[in-house]
């Protein structure tokens, strides 16, 4: 197949393209900066020249309409993904409009099939006792969330009228390769620098990004129903997280662990101090609403999907994701601790 993939020089883009070159389809980007993809795609052993860019934006339909001529199928991952609150207005701009310019073209266009990326978040609040892939679509309290859930129900209302749309909700993602050093890199970096002493009970679903890249592959199948599968993942709490990074790294890491529903008014506060002060602060609201309003999630479509397939393993994840910020300079061998030596995982693949 010709896939365009949006969002293709992003985390869960890039390794996507990665896997979906691998397994012999042919990759269009659209993008907004071409100078962007060598240095995402090209860390995963892609062939940069082979894929075809495509300058424009998700949210522009003349834009979309070229870039799909001639594709068989779409990959939308483009969004902007993140708790900081000065990045509110492009996710109210970005992530529902955008989803709704892009799958409405395809749909137009007959592409089969259509995937959409949404998120997990998408599905909270939730009174199920756990998250399930049809679940009802949430109406939380945080921005980021809020806008994910809207741009979901873009989504399935293309499914219900007929288009051929696949919806999946990776859970928070981590790995090896994160091109912009995004939300979860970007917390797991702070926390080896010492500057998140203090954590919410709580926790949420997490994977691993080539574990998502797998699926995208998986899913790129025309004449198939519409469908909706959480993204390979499991439920971990803040504690198990901070213990598991404390034996990747051999450091202490201490931290303190509170009620997520006692830090929701300092987690309001910061957001909007965030919006003044240049430098990010690494307490957000939504992060904390998250380890709150999280549950478990039903994956049972997705193994049944991929064969059972290798299920997310912490341990593994957090050591390349350590081993690759240290290798990209973003964290002192001090910082990286054991993760260094350590035998688990590969940082250096997919």
């Amino acid at each position: 197949m010709r896939v365009l993939v949006t969002g293709g020089t992003g985390f869960i883009g890039s390794h996507s393209v990665a896997g979906l070159i691998a397994d012999g389809h042919s990759v269009r980007l659209l993008v907004r900066d071409p100078s962007r993809v060598p240095t995402a795609l090209g860390p995963l052993g892609v062939d940069v020249e082979s894929i075809e860019v495509v300058l424009g934006d998700v949210t522009d339909a003349e834009a979309v309409d070229n870039a799909l001529l001639d594709c068989d199928a779409v990959l939308h991952a483009a969004s902007v993904n993140s708790f900081d609150s000065r990045d509110h207005a492009r996710m109210r701009r970005v992530n529902a409009a955008g989803t709704d310019v892009v799958l409405g073209v395809a749909a137009t266009e007959g592409v089969d099939p259509i995937v959409y990326v949404s998120a997990f978040s998408a599905l909270l609040p939730t009174e199920k006792p756990v998250i399930t892939p049809d679940g009802d679509v949430g109406r939380p309290r945080d921005t980021y969330m809020a806008t994910k859930a809207e741009a979901d129900r873009i989504a399935r209302d293309y499914q219900d009228a007929g288009a051929s749309v696949v919806i999946t909700y990776p859970g928070a993602t981590l790995g090896p390769h994160d091109p912009h050093v995004g939300d979860q890199l970007t917390r797991l970096r702070n926390v080896l620098r010492g500057m998140m002493p203090m954590w919410p009970n709580g926790g949420c679903p997490m994977g691993d990004v080539r574990d998502v890249a797998r699926l995208h592959v998986a899913v790129m199948e025309s004449g198939l129903e519409p469908r909706r599968l959480i993204a390979p993942t499991r439920y971990v709490s803040t504690r198990e997280y901070m213990e598991t990074l404390r034996e990747v790294t051999g450091r202490s890491l201490p931290a303190a662990f509170l009620p997520a529903g006692a830090l929701l008014p300092m987690g309001r506060l910061t957001e909007w101090m965030q919006r003044i002060v240049p430098m990010h602060i690494p307490i957000e609201y939504g992060a904390i609403y998250t380890c709150l309003v999280s549950k478990p999630v039903d994956t049972s479509a997705t193994k049944e999907l991929l064969e059972g397939g290798q299920q997310f393993d912490l341990k593994r994840s957090l050591t390349d994701a350590v081993r690759w910020l240290y290798g990209k300079g973003l964290i002192s061998r001090r910082m990286a601790g054991t993760a260094i030596s350590a035998s688990a995982g590969s940082w250096g693949g997919r």
